[in-house]
C-alpha cells in the first residue's frame, strides 16, 4: 500500500513540478517556491515544538521573501542577501529582550536555524532558474536529488543488507551505492539530450563529476532532515503527500544541494 501511495504521490506532482518549471517564468516559479517554503517551514516549526518556542512570524515572513528574488534589481541583490543574515539575528534577539526572554536563546537559534536551512537552501533553486540556460540547468538538480532518492529506495528495499547509519535506521550502504548510480546515469542521459536538441555543449566528463557530488551532498541532505526527525521522534514531517511525508520530506536533498548546484553551474 505504501510502495502504491508513493508511485501515485509521484506521478501526479511530477506534472505539476513539470508545468511549473517549463511554463512558469522565473517569477511564476518564485512565488511557487515561497509556497512550498512557507509549507515546509511550517512543517520544520511544527516538529521543532516539541522541544522550542520558535518565532514563527520572521519564518514565515523571510519565505515569503523567495517571491521577490527577481524582483529585487540584480545589483543590489548580494547585498540584500548578506545584510538579511544579520538583520534576523538583530531582530531575533530583540525578540528576546522586548518578551522579557520568555522567547529565549534556544527558540531564536532553532528559529534562525530552520529560516537558514529552508529559506536560504530554497533560494538558490530560485537562483539556479534565474541562471542563462536556467529552465534546462535546473532539471539537474532536481533530477540528482530524485534521481538519488528514488534509485536508493528500490535497491535498498530489495538488495539492502548492511545499515548506514542509526541516523536513519531503514538506509543501506547498498541503497546509497544504488542512488548515486542512478543520479549518475539519469544526469548523463539528460546531458545527452539537452547537447543533442537543446543547443548545450556539456563535457560529460564534467557533468559526470557534478552529478557524483550533487547525488552525496543530496543523501547528506536527507540524512539532515531524518536527524531532525529523530530528535524530536517523528516519522515524518507531515502526512500533506501521501507515500512521502510532508513537503520538507520531499525536498530535503534537492534544498541542500542546490546551493552546490549554482556554484558548479557558475563554474561551467
Amino acid at each position: 500500500m505504501e510502495n502504491v501511495k508513493r508511485i501515485t504521490s509521484s506521478l501526479l506532482g511530477f506534472p505539476l513540478v513539470l508545468i511549473i518549471f517549463l511554463i512558469g517564468n522565473k517569477y511564476v516559479v518564485d512565488i511557487a517556491l515561497a509556497i512550498i517554503a512557507i509549507l515546509s517551514m511550517n512543517e520544520y516549526f511544527n516538529a521543532i515544538s516539541k522541544v522550542a518556542k520558535p518565532v514563527r512570524w520572521i519564518g514565515y515572513i523571510n519565505c515569503l521573501s523567495i517571491a521577490l528574488i527577481h524582483v529585487i534589481p540584480q545589483e543590489n541583490l548580494n547585498m540584500v542577501v548578506t545584510l538579511s543574515v544579520p538583520t534576523i539575528l538583530i531582530i531575533l534577539f530583540a525578540q528576546v529582550i522586548a518578551t522579557d526572554m520568555k522567547t529565549n536563546f534556544k527558540d531564536i537559534a532553532y528559529t534562525f536555524l530552520g529560516i537558514f536551512y529552508i529559506v536560504f537552501f530554497i533560494m538558490f533553486v530560485a537562483f539556479i532558474n534565474g541562471m542563462e540556460n536556467g529552465k534546462i540547468l535546473i532539471w539537474y538538480a532536481i533530477f540528482a536529488a530524485w534521481g538519488t532518492d528514488i534509485f536508493a529506495y528500490f535497491i535498498g528495499r530489495h538488495l539492502g543488507k548492511h545499515k548506514f547509519s542509526k541516523v536513519s535506521p531503514k538506509k543501506s550502504i547498498e541503497g546509497c551505492i544504488g542512488g548515486l548510480i542512478g543520479a549518475f546515469l539519469i544526469i548523463l542521459i539528460y546531458t545527452y539530450f539537452a547537447n543533442t536538441y537543446w543547443g548545450m555543449n556539456i563535457s560529460y566528463y564534467y557533468i559526470g563529476g557534478i552529478a557524483i557530488i550533487l547525488s552525496l551532498v543530496g543523501q547528506i541532505g536527507d540524512f539532515a532532515a531524518s536527524s531532525i526527525k529523530r530528535y524530536v521522534d517523528i516519522k515524518d514531517f507531515s502526512n500533506l503527500i501521501p507515500g512521502h511525508g510532508g513537503m520538507l520530506d520531499r525536498i530535503d536533498s534537492l534544498i541542500f544541494l542546490a546551493p552546490f548546484a549554482y556554484a558548479l553551474f557558475t563554474i561551467l
